[in-house]
């Protein structure tokens, strides 16, 4: 049985069809007790089942009975006990207030899921389809805001995987779940994640840094078998740096029982994960990203690799971490040009998740540790849909097929990655069709420290060629990503040649 944190019993939490007991039990099983539903104690303690409670008190009344049995069993509530709350249990104040001592493990479930499992199931709040919907959308925030772990309720087995992590999460962290088809890992949030029991890969720690960050934050890694470093920026991940690596592990005695630590930004991310993915045909990575653009987006969904003069990531694989550990405290010693960078692709994010996290962005949050959460929380949901760009996963590159053409065409010495990104944005938005929504974005992206325009002198005719050989090309075609607008993404979208070279003019204006 693995150590449990003092006093903390797991609580799971969440909204009706989520699968929050099926998650109990799981959690339970492993530390060997038996789950606690307040569901069912209710109906043992009324005589009746949850529906006919609703229809004999109405709902404040069953909510009474719901919040006295709820606050007695948590006040009671040791380190060791797993207990299930009914979906609105948490509306209640004195609830929430018992359930702060505890771990809140939040199941999250989508709309469209949770109703298919909870409709005409005697659920006295799954009768209508609208109402259910509003309902979701009201309770959606409150759950995330109490929870410290968030597990997707999609697979069977995921609670049992998560309880290491579970029973270990204290002050300072939060826990989500990353499920893909070829894995899943924990990704630990907070000032105290790179503390985190347990580490998520066994053997010892090859340490793969930049020559900036490796000086700066490699001591918060512990005590590795060895540091490599390889000069920091976008034009140093190329093949050679990646061959360099590889010989360094070897000559270091990295073997199949040991893994790679990333730490650094989104280039250390992919040329480290990409030495991982191949070194012995693969060894684990565990990524520590400490710049804005990596922890909420590059660090998470397998993606490695490096550039060739004629593409970026052209060379890669596919290979999802063991982990990924993010303390947003890195970010404070970034300097304020890396720390803008990663902002585009927090506003790319909020376009495609919409909702919370568009509204969060849209005032002005761009780099705070809640808004980091929903970045890796949207993003680690479209991976888990779609692994390897067969569909879904498309939709990430808002605003990169333009991108990442500038990047290349200016010998990626020009533009940061997300400087590229934001302008990427403005062009994605105006062959969408939506120029108020372009011109709130470009607000956005000065706001945020950004440029709105091309740099002087850059080639707009060489950016159209370079974008022709975009790795996403079907046949003679480039597909975008266009938007409808917050939240409605959608990507193999065909654009006219001349709409395309009118959106790079634009750019330089």
């Amino acid at each position: 049985m693995a150590a449990v944190a003092p006093d903390r019993a797991l609580v799971f939490i969440g909204f009706m069809g989520a699968g929050k007991s099926a998650a109990a039990r799981e959690a339970a099983a492993s530390v060997g007790v038996r789950a606690l539903d307040t569901d069912r104690m209710l109906e043992e303690r009324l005589g009746c089942t949850v529906q006919e409670a609703f229809d004999r008190f109405g709902e404040a009344g069953f909510r009474e009975h719901e919040q006295r049995l709820c606050v007695e069993l948590l006040e009671r509530a040791r380190a060791g006990d797993v207990i299930s709350l009914g979906g609105g249990a948490v509306l209640s104040e004195a609830t929430r207030a018992a359930l702060a001592r505890h771990t809140a493990v939040l199941i999250d479930v989508d709309v469209e899921t949770a109703w298919s499992r909870a409709s005409g199931r005697g659920r006295p709040l799954a009768r209508d389809r609208a109402a259910f919907e509003r309902l979701y959308a009201t309770r959606e925030s409150l759950y995330l805001a109490l929870a410290d772990a968030i597990l997707p309720g999609r697979e069977r087995g995921t609670a049992r995987r998560a309880t290491p992590w579970l029973l270990e999460l204290g002050e300072g962290v939060r826990l989500l779940w990353a499920t893909a088809r070829s894995a899943s890992y924990p990704v630990l949030i907070g000032r105290r994640a790179l503390e985190v029991r347990p580490w998520p890969a066994r053997g010892r720690r090859f340490v793969i840094s930049d020559e900036t960050v490796g000086g700066r934050h490699g001591a918060r890694i512990g005590s590795p078998a060895a540091r490599l470093t390889m000069a920091p920026g976008e034009e140093h991940k190329t093949l050679a740096t990646f061959e360099r690596l590889q010989r360094e592990l070897t000559r270091a005695g990295a073997g199949r029982g040991d893994h790679v630590v990333a730490l650094g930004g989104g280039v250390v991310g992919d040329v480290a994960g990409f030495c991982a993915a191949t070194y012995q045909r693969g060894i684990p990575v565990v990524q520590v990203p400490t710049t804005l653009v990596a922890q909420v987006d590059s660090a998470y969904g397998g993606k490695t690799g490096v550039d060739l003069p004629e593409g970026k990531n052209y060379v890669g694989a596919y290979h999802q971490p063991a982990g990924v550990l993010v303390d947003v405290g890195l970010l404070e010693t970034l300097p304020e040009a890396e720390l803008a960078a990663g902002r585009a692709e927090v506003v790319k994010t909020a376009l495609i998740a919409g909702g919370r996290l568009w509204e969060r962005v849209a005032a002005g949050h761009f780099d705070d540790e809640e808004t980091v959460l929903d970045c890796a929380r949207t993003k680690l949901a479209v991976v888990a849909a779609d692994e390897r760009d067969g569909g879904r996963r498309q939709i990430l590159n808002l605003g990169h097929t333009i991108g990442h053409a500038l990047e290349t065409a200016t010998g990626y010495g020009t533009l940061r990655h997300g400087e590229a990104v934001g302008l990427g944005l403005l062009a994605a938005l105006r062959l969408s069709g939506l120029g108020d929504l372009r011109g709130q974005v470009r607000e956005l992206l000065l706001r945020a420290g950004l440029p709105v325009a091309l740099p002087a002198g850059v080639d707009r005719v060489a950016v159209l060629e370079v974008m022709q050989r975009d790795k996403k090309r079907v046949g003679d075609t480039v597909p975008f990503v266009l938007v409808r607008g917050p939240g409605d993404v959608r990507h193999g979208q065909v654009v006219e040649p001349d709409v395309v070279r009118a959106a790079v003019e634009e750019l330089a204006v």
